[in-house]
């Protein structure tokens, strides 16, 4: 004959600690799961058989952006307005023109272009101020036929 006590461990309960365990991790992972697929922002290219067609010209477009030698430095202001300078050496470098679009890096609000306007003292400044948040700026430089693109992160 056995006696039970009271709190004697029964596999009713090892059940319930094993379903409640699991439910949590099933929780989790579903929630984790839709929180990926809700941020997730695309792709980086569509068909990567034809981007590799194109690896060599890019190569070289980016050996002759760096045979030009310029510095490009973007800068914030505080009212949201995007200012590049672009140097080679230490001075700027004359009739540069520029154009953007700034992205945001999650895709939740659409792209805006940018055009710029070379101010007085020979920088380039954006028409329009960037929302706040976190965008992505991908532009493209042009003085005659020498073109310098970046990308470059703002907060």
């Amino acid at each position: 004959m056995t006696l039970q006590t009271k709190g004697q461990f029964t596999g009713w309960h090892m059940t319930a600690i094993l379903v409640v365990f699991f439910g949590i991790v099933m929780a989790v992972n579903f929630t984790m799961a839709r929180m990926a697929i809700g941020t997730f922002g695309g792709t980086v290219v569509d068909n990567s058989y034809v981007a590799s067609q194109n690896y060599n010209r890019w190569l070289d477009a980016a050996e002759r952006q760096d045979r030009l030698g310029w510095t490009v430095h973007t800068t914030l202001t505080k009212d949201r307005f995007v200012i590049i300078d672009v140097k080679k050496g230490s001075a700027l470098v004359p009739g540069v023109t520029a154009v953007a679009d700034a992205i945001h890096p999650l895709g939740r609000a659409s792209d805006i272009p940018l055009e710029f306007r070379t101010m007085s003292d020979g920088r380039l400044k954006s028409v329009t101020a960037l929302p706040a948040g976190r965008w992505t700026l991908q532009a493209s430089l042009r003085q005659s036929a020498d073109i310098y693109k970046f990308v470059e992160q703002f907060q």
